[in-house]
């Protein structure tokens, strides 16, 4: 083999190389792509799994506290109520005294 053959046999294992390489970087780029995608489309997901999650729980604890206020300001109205009807009004001499001075002052 001359020297010619063997530099033009040189140049097609380069070339060679360098196609099996490039090949090897298209596979390798095909599969990350596909990868990204996946993995866009599994966060997409998530986030919208996550914030049907999140809009469950803020209308639960709206609810729940609610459902809290309720109950306490019935038990509030019910002792309020209940006190009422436990007070009795005491009028002595002094209270008609100050009844009759503040009726007074506004003639």
């Amino acid at each position: 083999m001359s020297t010619a053959e063997k530099y033009v046999h040189s140049l097609k294992q380069i070339k060679e190389a360098e196609d099996r390489t490039q090949a090897q970087i298209d596979e390798h780029k095909k599969k990350i792509s596909e990868e990204f995608r996946n993995f866009e489309s599994y966060v997409s997901k998530t986030i919208t799994t996550v914030k049907i999650d999140g809009e469950k729980l803020v209308e639960s604890n709206v609810e729940q506290s609610r459902k809290k206020a309720t109950t306490e300001t019935e038990k509030i109205i019910d002792d309020a109520t209940n006190k009422s009807k436990t007070v009795s009004t005491r009028i002595d001499t002094q209270t008609v005294q100050e009844i009759i001075n503040i009726l007074l002052k506004e003639v």
